[in-house]
């Protein structure tokens, strides 16, 4: 019997997608998945022969309807799924121009402030790429 190391990772690619509100105050975009019932940053597996920049901004595009321009890479986050290491590479991007439609894949998306996007996004290792983004806001 293997163990999950033996097994190639599931390669997957998103975005912590970000925008300034009106008020200049920056604002973070959450997509809600009604499969896992779930709250996260745009992401999702790339497919045969695709970058992986190419993959996070493709997804962003599918789950939430914005064109993004791709910034800072961020941390590689790294979590079993279903018995196989999954390696999820996030950079952060600025939304430029979109809308939304709700699907079947994501039925729903939000701009919050960092703080309120901290509190709901579902898994604690999201919280750390959101960390990183409003860490480098603040230091401009």
């Amino acid at each position: 019997m293997s163990d999950d190391t033996d097994l190639p990772p599931v390669l997957a690619a998103g975005c912590v997608l970000w925008r300034r509100a009106p008020s200049g105050a920056l604002e973070v975009c959450l997509v809600h998945r009604p499969k896992y019932d779930d709250w996260s940053h745009p992401k999702g597996k790339l497919k045969r022969g695709e970058g992986a920049l190419a993959g996070a901004l493709r997804e962003v595009a599918e789950e939430t309807g914005y064109a993004a321009e791709p910034g800072t890479e961020l941390p590689t986050l790294r979590y079993p799924v279903a018995g196989r290491p999954k390696e999820v590479r996030y950079w952060a991007a600025e939304a430029l121009h979109g809308h939304f439609t709700p699907g079947s894949e994501v039925d729903e998306i939000v701009w919050l402030a960092p703080d309120a996007a901290r509190e709901r996004l579902t898994q604690p290792r999201d919280r750390d790429l959101l960390d990183t983004l409003a860490h480098a806001f603040e230091r401009r």
